[in-house]
Parts: structure tokens; C-alpha cells; sequence
């Protein structure tokens, strides 16, 4: 039976890059107001399920842009791909803990934020690791018309 494939652009890094930069463009925004209001009862520590949440996904994202990559055809390794995806949101997560600490009815510099942060960048990591060949292999480079003639 053959494996599932995802239509070209979606096998290209750009397209992996500009969505991790969209979610980094509605991580600002949604850390540039106030808390919105939710009705319903309070759980305690679920702002850290959904700053897990938001970074796992964001960990999926840039994996996919730098296991896409043209560099990476040469032979990131897994072990350093992950560590780069972890320290890149880690670093993400204590900016936007550093941005919110200046927005009015935001208290930010929150450390177990930045830990789930952390635990959503690690395990989204990881678990694009189990599921990358749904991407296939990283697309050549398209030949320049000086290497066509």
C-alpha cells in the first residue's frame, strides 16, 4: 500500500517556514493583550496546557522547515535537529514571557509558562521525528537556467 503523500509546496521548506513565521506573528499578538475571559470553571494550570499546546505545534512547524531544508539533505541529525527546535522556542517562550511583563493586566515572566513552553517545543519535536516520512524526502534544488544550458 503507498504511503500517504502531501501535495508539492507542502514538501518544500518555505511552506513549513512561513506558517512557523505566522505562528510566531499570532504568538505576539495573542501576548499583546489582555488575558481574554472564558466562561466556564477555572482549572488550575491550564495557561501551561495551552502554552505546551501552542509550542508543540510550533515545534512541528519548524521541524518540518528545517528537516526540509536544502542544508539538511547533506545530513542534519535527528538528535541536533531537535535540540535546535528547543532552543530556538525556549528562546521564543522567554520573549514572549520577557513581551508580556510590559502589557498592562499581563503578568509574564511566568516560569512555569516557560517550561511548558519548553516540554510543548520538546515533545512536538518528537513526535515530528515519529511522523516526518509523511512529508517524503527533502526536494532537490531546481536547477538555474545557467545549469540548464
Amino acid at each position: 500500500m503507498p504511503r500517504p503523500r502531501l501535495p508539492a509546496c507542502r514538501s518544500r521548506s518555505p511552506f513549513w517556514s512561513t506558517l512557523f513565521l505566522l505562528w510566531g506573528i499570532v504568538l505576539w499578538l495573542l501576548s499583546d493583550g489582555p488575558i481574554p475571559m472564558r466562561d466556564g470553571p477555572d482549572l488550575p494550570g491550564f495557561d501551561k496546557i495551552l502554552h505546551f499546546g501552542y509550542f508543540f505545534g510550533g515545534a512541528g512547524l519548524l521541524s518540518a522547515a528545517l528537516y526540509l531544508h536544502g542544508s539538511n539533505r547533506s545530513g542534519l541529525s535527528w538528535r541536533r535537529l531537535v535540540i535546535t527546535v528547543v532552543i530556538v522556542l525556549a528562546t521564543v517562550g522567554a520573549l514572549d514571557e520577557w513581551h508580556q511583563s510590559w502589557i498592562p493586566e499581563r503578568s509574564g515572566n511566568d516560569f512555569g509558562d516557560w517550561l511548558a513552553d519548553i516540554a510543548g517545543a520538546l515533545t512536538g519535536a518528537l513526535v515530528f521525528k515519529c511522523f516526518h516520512r509523511l512529508l517524503g524526502q527533502p526536494a532537490p534544488d531546481r536547477p538555474s537556467p545557467e545549469d540548464l544550458s
